[in-house]
């Protein structure tokens, strides 16, 4: 094998004994962190949030050779897909102006929310994920599972849940897009209790005025839904509670806030105001 390779007898040997180097024990030690980040994402980080993980941890060390020991150990954030909007906006209800106008950075909670609804498929059937998010932060504040695509059953329970989480500040905007569940007179209704929240809505048509909501739906789809399919009902509302409670606002490292997890950022707005 040395004649084949070109190697002299005593440089092969000489390697045999020779001690692992420093760099390859760091290296060693790194990927053993992270695979553990990877596999506490659930396949869904890449190097860029690994990296910020790791520097969170007191680890120093550079996105790119984060990359190239991920690609070493065939390591692979998912790839997103793309899903169907679903908003049913052909109706004769009440439709608001856009308030928002894409402003998704309005830099203090309580300023903003943007809401959404999407399908999620079961073994027996739809279910229908109804959240809303606070800008702020981009903290899910408030969401249901249902069965039924009905206002009851989908807006006006997040909408509790929020309003539970967090007292609105008079002025706040609460963004959606277009769907008969925003514009009925329930959901109207339950907004005019609060001191003068002001409804806006997206243009007909035009998803990226409610992008950031849909940017949430497409991350628990990738990152946690859709990954081990199909799951059963139960299974649905304990990977959404788990996803949303424990992982999303906890946890998840998000672009958005300087790769902070939306309840770290919320504690950092708190410890400046």
């Amino acid at each position: 094998m040395c004649e084949v390779m070109g190697v002299g007898r005593s440089g092969f040997y000489a390697w045999l004994k020779r001690p692992p180097s420093h760099r390859s024990i760091e290296n060693e030690g790194l990927s053993q962190d992270i695979r553990r980040i990877f596999t506490q994402s659930k396949e869904s980080y890449g190097s860029p949030r690994i990296t910020q993980q790791l520097k969170a941890e007191g680890k120093h060390v550079s996105r790119p050779r984060v990359a190239r020991l991920m690609r070493k150990n065939h390591l692979s954030s998912r790839m997103k897909r793309k899903f169907v909007h679903t908003t049913d906006s052909n109706h004769e209800l009440e439709i608001c102006p856009d308030l928002l106008q894409r402003q998704f950075e309005p830099g203090k909670i309580n300023r903003a929310w943007v809401s959404d609804i999407t399908y999620l498929y079961t073994t027996e059937g739809w279910q229908y994920l109804t959240m809303i998010m606070d800008l702020g932060d981009r903290k899910v504040i408030g969401w249901t599972l249902s069965e039924s695509m009905r206002t009851e059953d989908t807006v006006i329970p997040a909408w509790n849940m929020a309003i539970g989480n967090r007292t609105p500040l008079p002025e706040l905007i609460f963004h959606s897009d277009r769907g008969v569940q925003y514009a009925a007179h329930d959901f109207r209704e339950a907004l005019k209790k609060q001191p003068a929240i002001r409804q806006s809505m997206s243009r007909k048509g035009n998803c990226w005025d409610n992008a950031v909501a849909e940017s949430f739906f497409k991350s628990i789809k990738n990152e946690w839904l859709y990954a081990k399919r199909p799951l059963t009902p139960k299974q649905m509302r304990l990977a959404v509670f788990e996803y949303i409670e424990i992982w999303y606002n906890r946890k998840r490292k998000h672009s958005a806030l300087g790769y902070l997890s939306p309840t770290e950022f919320e504690l950092q707005l708190t410890k400046i105001a």
